[in-house]
């Protein structure tokens, strides 16, 4: 190397003030439009998932702990709370069932969206809706491209981190530093601020917990505490992303991690086409599964009482990850393959409705989870998807292993689709014309001059329907 090179080298920005830099100068015009359609799609999304967890228990209990506030409200109601707390109860909202999208940080839209809500109610300035496509944007690159540099979500997650808290907080962070027109320094200290408020393990799987849902909602709360730290004159750690003691790989996965990962191919290379929406009410590690078993009926024209057995040969990985069946908590059931495709097979359906209480003590689950039998192979690579084996009762069986699950870029949901979930959720907590308005007004984002009316249109002064459990 000469000595010109090398001063070149230490002049060249590292890879997470590229990503920083790139992030900060984000444009409206600089998004192609599959992927302002494709944002818009995963807010719509969002926000009807977060509407619909208004009705659970988590989000009731984190709002009676709330502080009186006037700053932002917390949704389908008529109360607010201080920004930072209306982060944590509605990204709270927007996980608690398992109906956000997934494949960004993880769960990215139940990150981003709570804290840019909180972010939108203390704006002195418009926001357009192109800017604040940009944070979304900026949010769901930040949240995948840390993940990514991270070895991926089989090392992150399987070091038993759960990426949602972890890498999300850095989503969260990215998202309100655009939102704000932070410069590429200040956004810097932002997403490196973030760092310190990640966390999340994934022990709650053990036992049907209730811990997973706080996730998001801790990683909204975070980012936005990051971003306001950074506005304040706080400065980051300058080599978090480094291979040091106390650095972000070497701490959550031992290894130097891959910060290359971080600045790479952007502006070509977007990361909100590696999330996927969720047809299902469950883990996304159960979706692949389930059509898997869609598919073999209906190419059968058999239905589900034909049903002799259903054998998985699956990753260790996921067997750990899914292969539970905690039905006395809402919780464990989303979380249990066996579960989800059992209530394909009794009730037809996947959606919030087959994971109520009374669906799961339907003695037809019982029986039908009886017939489901898991192979864990550890020959298997570590993020396969289930191959599905369907007998009959005849004595004929069909196998088959969907790649990559309804709801992704390989195999997407219909625009009918996405917009039926929308009104089937938001209206479990809204009014029906709200919920047309809300649709309305996504639908022409781009278009708006100013968004900062949006927290106003998910609040509600209607009576609180009941509670899901």
């Amino acid at each position: 190397m000469t000595l010109d090179s090398a001063r070149s080298d230490a002049l060249a920005p590292s890879h997470v003030e590229a990503l920083a830099e790139f992030c900060a100068r984000l444009a409206p015009g600089d998004l192609p439009d599959r992927i302002v359609a494709r944002t818009k799609s995963h807010l719509l999304d969002t926000l009807g998932a977060a509407l619909a967890g208004t009705r659970s228990v988590e989000f009731r209990k984190l709002r009676a702990l709330a502080s009186p506030g006037r700053a932002t409200p917390l949704l389908a109601s008529p109360e607010r709370a201080s920004s930072r707390e209306a982060a944590l109860i509605n990204g709270v909202a927007a996980h608690v069932f398992e109906l956000d999208d997934t494949g960004g940080c993880d769960h990215s839209g139940a990150v981003i969206l709570p804290a840019l809500l909180a972010a939108l109610s203390s704006c002195d300035q418009p926001v357009s809706g192109g800017d604040l496509l940009c944070a979304l944007t900026a949010g769901y690159e930040v949240g995948r491209r840390v993940l990514d540099a991270s070895g991926g979500y089989g090392t992150h997650n399987g070091a038993g981190w759960h990426s949602t808290g972890t890498c999300g907080t850095l989503a969260a962070a990215a998202a309100v530093a655009r939102l704000r027109g932070f410069d590429s320094a200040l956004f810097f200290h932002a997403i490196t601020l973030a760092t310190s408020f990640s966390s999340g393990l994934w022990a709650f799987n053990h036992d049907g917990s209730q811990a997973k849902k706080v996730h998001a909602g801790r990683a909204a709360e975070g980012g936005l505490l990051a971003a306001d730290l950074a506005a304040a004159g706080f400065s980051g750690p300058s080599q978090v992303f480094e291979d040091v003691w106390g650095g972000f790989f070497r701490s959550y996965v031992r290894s130097a991690g891959h910060p290359v990962e971080l600045s790479a191919g952007l502006g070509d290379d977007w990361k909100i086409e590696r999330a996927s929406l969720k047809p299902y009410a469950a883990c996304r590690g159960a979706h692949s599964a389930v059509d898997a078993v869609s598919d073999i009926l209906g190419q059968t024209g058999r239905n589900a009482a034909d049903i002799a057995t259903i054998d998985l040969r699956l990753s260790p990985f996921l067997m750990d990850m899914c292969g539970r069946a905690h039905l006395e908590t809402l919780a464990g059931a989303q979380m249990s393959l066996g579960y989800a495709l059992a209530a394909l097979c009794v009730f037809g359906r996947v959606d919030l409705e087959q994971y109520s209480i009374t669906a799961r003590n339907d003695p037809r689950i019982v029986t039908m989870l009886e017939r489901i039998r898991f192979d864990p192979d550890p020959r298997l690579p570590q993020m396969a998807e289930p191959e599905v084996t369907v007998s009959f009762a005849d004595g004929q069986s069909r196998m088959a292993m969907v790649p990559r699950a309804t709801g992704s870029s390989e195999r997407p949901m219909s625009d009918a689709a996405i917009r039926a979930k929308f009104d089937s959720l938001a209206s479990m907590a809204l009014p029906a014309a709200r919920v047309v308005d809300l649709a309305d007004f996504i639908g022409a984002l781009e278009r708006h001059a100013d968004c900062r009316m949006l927290p106003e249109l998910l609040m509600s002064d209607e009576p609180e329907a009941p509670g899901f459990v």
